[in-house]
């Protein structure tokens, strides 16, 4: 048996396996909801700080049993209403 360290096993997660990262946007696209990971990346967070965020019931989120899904549209209508824009030196929400 031994080690497989070194091989090209490690690391290589529960993805589908092999495809580019273009691919798997296309595959998120195309679905209803996304894991927390995934909202993570998509965030810029770290995918601790994003179950945090679920703990904390910042994110929305639906669940099936110990699975957490967070709904696309749920978070994209999170994001607009969270978002400021700043004209001529002042907040406007």
């Amino acid at each position: 048996m031994g080690n497989r360290f070194g091989k090209g096993n490690v690391g290589k997660g529960n993805d589908g396996g092999g495809s580019s990262g273009l691919q798997r946007h296309s595959a998120i696209d195309q679905r209803y909801c996304i894991t927390v990971p995934e909202a993570a990346a998509m965030l810029g967070l770290s995918r601790n700080f994003a179950y945090e965020l679920v703990k904390q019931g910042q994110l929305p989120v639906i669940r099936f049993g110990k699975r957490i899904l967070i709904p696309k549209i749920a978070l994209e209508k999170m994001l607009e209403k969270g978002v400021n824009r700043i004209e001529d030196g002042r907040e406007i929400r």
